[in-house]
């Protein structure tokens, strides 16, 4: 038994001091209130700071909104000035008033969304096809030596020639389908993510790589931990140019023996004469890539979270 009474023996055979409890208050007195932590003390609640947060970032957002809307909002004054004030013949250039008012008439009867949704089936089809091809065998080709010069002379070949310039060779071999349509994306699709997969392997900074084998990685590991990461910047620069190109050449794709679709509209109304619906058919093709191609930015930033913001 310890010899020390009210107190607590440790292992280790010190002593602690014995825990003395609060005596209650006497009866009939209230307790003593608990005290108040003085104005300013401690950090500000999370919510109230966010707001003061948001609300000092609101200039520079509105700022920022402004700036990027400037030449958009001068395109669209010009575009409907310059028809009414005779600088331009408005029978092929309307105001942008009355192409407005036959893109919302193509919205209203259902056609711009039968059309659009033809597109963008072909055009996400083809896109996704190409990415499932060309970044496994970039990445092949950029890290392999040996398959780098078995492929090399026959992707000189393939990269001179234009995808619009075998559009009639996929039409005669394929016919007027989906096939072909989806075909000729896939081609044009393939080039910018295939190049700039390669480009980003081959150039990953050789310090990493030092640094990686110093480690004792293995080549697997290398390539998961090393390789991949650093080449998604330079990768995604062709995801994001092949985005373009699917849309741009589906168009001209869709403008032989199709019979729904954006490049169908924009011909068929240009035949018709029907010239602010064919502007009405640009607008949603240009609006398209304005959303894929910051979809596009959306993910790189995901997957390119681990990078360090430049300074300034």
């Amino acid at each position: 038994m310890s010899a020390v009474t009210g107190t607590e023996t440790e292992s280790a055979g010190t002593v602690r001091a014995p825990r003395v409890a609060e005596a209650p208050p006497p009866a009939g007195e209230p307790a003593p209130a608990a005290p108040r932590p003085s104005r300013g003390s401690g950090p500000p609640p999370a919510p109230a700071a966010r707001r003061r947060g948001a609300l000092r970032r609101l200039p520079y957002l509105l700022l920022k909104t402004a700036t990027k809307s400037v030449a958009v909002a001068a395109l669209l004054l010009v575009w409907e000035t310059a028809p009414r004030l005779g600088l331009v013949d408005r029978t092929f250039l309307p105001p942008f008033s009355e192409v407005a008012g036959a893109w919302w008439g193509l919205v209203a009867d259902g056609q711009l969304a039968v059309h659009t949704r033809a597109s963008l089936a072909r055009s996400f089809s083809g896109f996704g096809l190409a990415v499932a091809v060309a970044v496994p065998l970039g990445l092949l080709i950029g890290w392999y030596r040996p398959v780098a010069d078995l492929l090399g002379p026959l992707l000189e070949v393939f990269r001179n020639t234009a995808a619009l310039a075998l559009l009639p060779v996929f039409v005669l071999l394929l016919g007027i389908g989906e096939t072909s349509k989806i075909s000729i994306v896939v081609y044009a699709c393939t080039w910018p993510i295939l190049l700039n997969t390669i480009s980003a392997v081959r150039n990953v900074d050789p310090t990493l790589l030092r640094l990686a084998k110093s480690m004792d990685l293995s080549a697997p590991r290398l390539f998961q931990k090393v390789i991949l990461p650093a080449s998604v910047p330079v990768m995604f620069t062709g995801v994001r140019l092949a985005g373009a190109v699917s849309i741009l050449v589906l168009v001209a794709a869709e403008m032989i023996g199709a019979k729904a679709g954006l490049g169908y509209l924009i011909n068929a109304s240009q035949y018709n004469f029907a010239i602010p619906q064919m502007y009405a058919g640009i607008i949603t093709i240009s609006a398209i890539g304005v959303v894929f191609n910051q979809f596009l930015v959306a993910v790189e930033r995901r997957l390119s979270s681990w990078r360090v913001p430049a300074a300034g």
